[in-house]
């Protein structure tokens, strides 16, 4: 740490806690009545500031600017920032660390040292992300899900523990240890680091999107994309719009029968009709005290889904007596709190003489919230579970969209009977066919966990079952959550059910849900039918989370378990029952429902710190599996050209040491037209890959069988994969083409063809391609691939009404142009049929904030902002993308 020549150095201070003493910088010995009113969020960013003040990458100026927040707030102001440490997971984790070895590659070729290409700032990697349900409803399905685990992915696995061996000042945690976001919550959480005796605050950027689930925590992190985390982990501070910040205020008192999920669920429609893209959300009030911090970190967990970069909890209380019941220990636990209280990052929410200056204060009365689920398709769709049924309903009559699927009257009443396990059963619209306990959001909840537990075990005594065609699964977020489920005698009952544990992982939410049963499959494609997934995550967007449930609601584990029962989602829980007891009588879900009081008492007698430090006392090396893999120790990765998982990526295959500079745009042609809320998911999708696709084609000319095919998640190492997975999604609507689907038109010849061939041909005849999109283009996951897929098609630029904050940033990153529409013109008001050719002029005194002019091959010409919003991002886009301008600064 800097001493007596830093800028800052008057602010350097001594705390003594316990009889050690500790270093730190003390914002209030800036002497300045402005840190008082600044969002604890802001003071955050401020530290980091006056830390790291080199007056080369963060400069006195940046310092105060983040200090003149109130006044800056509005102003695009550009700020650096320097997060603490970097988190990853296997799905984004497995491509920076090829970049990291193919950038070893390319400095030593380029003549400089590839031992520099290390991490500089700590980066915990979790491995989370590869386990599916292949197998459920059986008490052998965990082994066997993780058996198949390791055997699909073994080539990851090894490529991951050589870079855990090479890559200094980075830590893997092994497959089989939980969620990331929850080992993050109850582990590798720092809150406050104490590096050789000095203390400051955590903070972190992540590649995961919900790495903000960490702000419940009192921790400020977001999600960025893997191209930009890689260039924090070699040093580079982020540069950042310092953000408003929209005060969000909780008061009131929970209904006894709502929970954290319908909290969440209803903040989350709430800050998306606001509008919150882009800002800060900082939650205050007498409510927020009543929380408890795995409701907090739930709220903080769909931040995405409200669209702000972070959601924020500063630390109180309960934050502390949180650290302490999750294994911390008394020391650490100590220094703490003495600095955050030294340094005002503290607060008691039920003082409002400590709340801050906000942008902008909206409101939340607790006792208005509703049990609820959201869907069909996206998640800030919410639906009152005392709306479902005809909400379902109407989603059938609604023409194709976000609330519908366009079902003919004459074919809503299709019943499609089937055999399975040689029961005959029958099969229609709402049908549940999927119920997944599963994702970061919940399972790090033990409230609504355990009341998950609590109903099926009412529902076992009162003697009600799921049908067993229904693919149930409970994938916890961390072993934790096994051993408090046990602990509380719930676990016969949820196995009773079939909601066995089936992998410690982010499962079904990421559309790792394996097949459905054949029978199943048959009568939902035979009928047009659709069915239904109920789970209790974050996203639902179409086509994630299966290829045939094409409706796909989010809900409490509660409720995830009551609408298996139900089977369908077209019900009224008030008048229908689920079924009959032993008597006869009916059962309705009222009669089962557990108290908040009956929950709270279990997870008062059940959560204990003796869990935590069972868990996590042997979290790296727990896994024989894991334990057993032989990696190479080779300073750089010897590639295995016969690999289809692991590849060296073609980024810097042509570099030079020379900045190449702005690269023109010239009759290209769009190689899709696409409208709003296009997501990543859309753009490269996460699941499996189908057997009809050019990935699907590119494998078996490798001589795989389908069976071997696993998903692009996994294959995210392979860059040949990745750009035939790019814009595969089958959910894809392209106006280019008369049906959804992943295919596109060639212009010039007038086929219609599979996107990344029409991309491969445009190539051939040395076309340059864009792509014209809507509203939120690049919304839903942080996924780098949704950047580097469309670079390896050829597309130089995107015209779109608006971006999700991390895929233009990832743009950015890969060397692309995200163009966006002046105010009010879309493609349609400009008369653009995506057919023509489109030449887009870039000055060489480009500057952030400019619009450049865009001349259509019909003779019309308009004008689009050039969404480069900082200088830094301008340096990467001249040197053709952010990998390659940390090589040259390597260089």
């Amino acid at each position: 740490m800097p001493g007596e020549s830093h800028p800052y150095s008057e602010c350097i201070d001594r705390l003594q806690v316990n009889g050690k003493d500790y270093n730190f910088y003390n914002l209030t010995k800036l002497q300045d009545s402005r840190y008082e009113k600044l969002p604890y969020s802001v003071r955050v960013l401020l530290e980091s500031a006056v830390r790291n003040c080199d007056n080369f990458l963060v400069q006195v100026e940046d310092v105060k600017k983040i200090l003149d927040w109130e006044l800056n707030q509005s102003n695009s102001t550009e700020v650096p920032f320097k997060p603490s440490r970097v988190i990853l997971q296997d799905f984004t984790g497995v491509p920076a660390v090829v970049d990291f070895a193919a950038m070893r590659d390319a400095v030593k070729n380029l003549g400089g040292d590839p031992e520099k290409i290390n991490p500089v700032c700590p980066a915990d990697l979790v491995i989370d992300h590869s386990v599916q349900v292949d197998v459920a409803r059986s008490a052998e399905a965990l082994e066997q899900n993780q058996n198949m685990e390791f055997e699909r992915n073994k080539e990851r696995f090894n490529f991951l523990k050589w870079g855990a061996k090479a890559l200094k000042n980075m830590l893997i945690v092994p497959p089989g240890s939980g969620i990331v976001h929850q080992v993050n919550l109850e582990y590798l959480a720092r809150l406050v680091f104490c590096d050789d005796g000095w203390l400051y605050p955590d903070s972190l950027v992540g590649t995961d999107s919900h790495t903000t689930m960490i702000n419940g925590l009192g921790v400020v992190g977001w999600g960025v994309g893997g191209i930009e985390a890689e260039a924090v982990m070699l040093g580079q501070a982020i540069s950042m719009v310092l953000p408003e910040v929209i005060g969000y205020r909780i008061h009131g008192v929970l209904d006894p029968k709502t929970t954290s999920t319908d909290v969440v669920l209803t903040i989350t429609k709430h800050l998306r009709q606001i509008g919150v893209v882009g800002k800060f959300v900082e939650f205050f009030g007498p409510g927020v005290a009543d929380l408890s911090l795995a409701d907090r970190a739930t709220i903080s967990n769909m931040c995405p889904e409200y669209g702000a970069t972070v959601g924020y909890f500063p630390p109180d209380a309960a934050t502390i007596s949180y650290l302490t019941q999750t294994g911390r220990s008394t020391d650490r636990v100590a220094y703490i709190e003495a600095y955050l209280k030294a340094n005002r990052l503290y607060r008691d929410f039920t003082d409002a003489s400590e709340d801050p200056v906000f942008s902008k204060i909206v409101e939340l009365d607790l006792s208005t919230v509703v049990a609820c689920c959201s869907g069909p398709k996206r998640p800030h769709d919410k639906v009152p579970v005392s709306d479902m049924m005809a909400d379902f309903k109407s989603c059938l009559n609604n023409k194709v969209g976000f609330k519908g699927f366009a079902i003919p009257a004459d074919k809503q009443s299709t019943v499609l009977p089937f055999v399975y396990e040689g029961q005959e059963y029958t099969l229609t619209h709402g049908d549940v066919v999927i119920a997944a306990i599963t994702s970061c959001t919940n399972t790090s909840n033990p409230s609504v966990m355990l009341g998950a537990g609590l109903l099926a075990k009412n529902a076992v005594e009162n003697g009600l079952g799921v049908k067993p065609y229904i693919k149930t699964s409970l994938s916890p977020g961390s072993g934790v959550v096994t051993y408090y489920l046990n602990e509380s005698g719930v676990t016969p009952y949820m196995e009773k059910l079939g909601f066995d544990i089936v992998g410690y992982g982010c499962m079904t939410c990421i559309g790792n849900s394996g097949p459905l049963p054949e029978p199943v499959s048959e009568a939902i494609e035979k009928g047009d039918l659709v069915t239904c997934g109920v789970l209790s995550g974050n996203r639902n967007f179409e086509g994630r989370i299966h290829p045939l449930t094409r409706a796909n609601y989010l809900a409490s584990p509660l409720l995830v378990v009551a609408y298996a029962l139900a089977g369908t989602v077209s019900i009224d829980f008030e008048t229908m029952p689920l079924g009959n007891n032993a008597e006869g009588k009916p059962v309705y879900l009222r009669d089962i429902w557990p108290t908040r009081a009956e929950i709270q008492e279990v997870e008062k007698r059940v959560i204990v710190p003796a869990l935590y430090n069972k868990v996590y006392g042997s979290i790296t090396d727990g896994n024989e599996k894991w334990n057993s893999l032989a990696a190479p120790t080779s300073q750089l990765y010897p590639w295995d050209s016969e690999s289809t998982y692991i590849k060296s990526p073609p980024f810097f295959h042509n570099m030079t040491r020379e900045v190449p500079g702005y690269r023109q745009v010239e009759n290209a042609f769009a190689l899709l037209n696409l409208g709003d809320s296009v997501t990543t998911d859309h753009i490269s999708p996460a699941g499996s890959i189908a057997r009809t696709s050019a990935a699907a084609r590119y494998l078996a000319g490798r001589g795989l069988t389908p069976k071997d095919f696993n998903s692009y998640g996994a294959r995210r190492g392979n860059d040949d994969v990745m750009a035939r997975g790019t814009f595969a999604n089958i959910r894809l609507v392209n106006k280019l083409v008369s049906r959804a689907g992943p295919r596109t038109l060639h212009i010039p010849s007038g086929e219609e063809m599979d996107v990344f061939d029409a991309a491969d041909r445009y190539k051939s005849e040395d076309h340059q391609v864009i792509i014209l999109a809507g509203k939120e283009y690049g919304s839903g996951s942080s996924r780098d691939w949704a950047a580097k897929g469309p670079y390896l098609l050829g597309v130089r630029a995107v015209i779109a009404e608006s971006y999700e904050r991390i895929h233009r940033s990832n743009l950015v990153g890969m060397g692309l142009i995200p163009l966006q529409y002046q105010r009010g013109d879309t493609a349609e008001s400009l008369g653009l049929t995506g057919k023509e050719k489109f030449t887009i002029t870039v000055p060489s005194d480009l500057s952030t904030g400019q619009l450049l002019t865009v001349k259509v091959s019909t003779g019309k010409e308009f004008q689009a902002l050039a969404r480069f919003d900082t200088e830094v991002e301008l340096e990467y886009f001249k040197n053709g993308g952010i990998l390659n301008y940390m090589i040259r600064k390597m260089l």
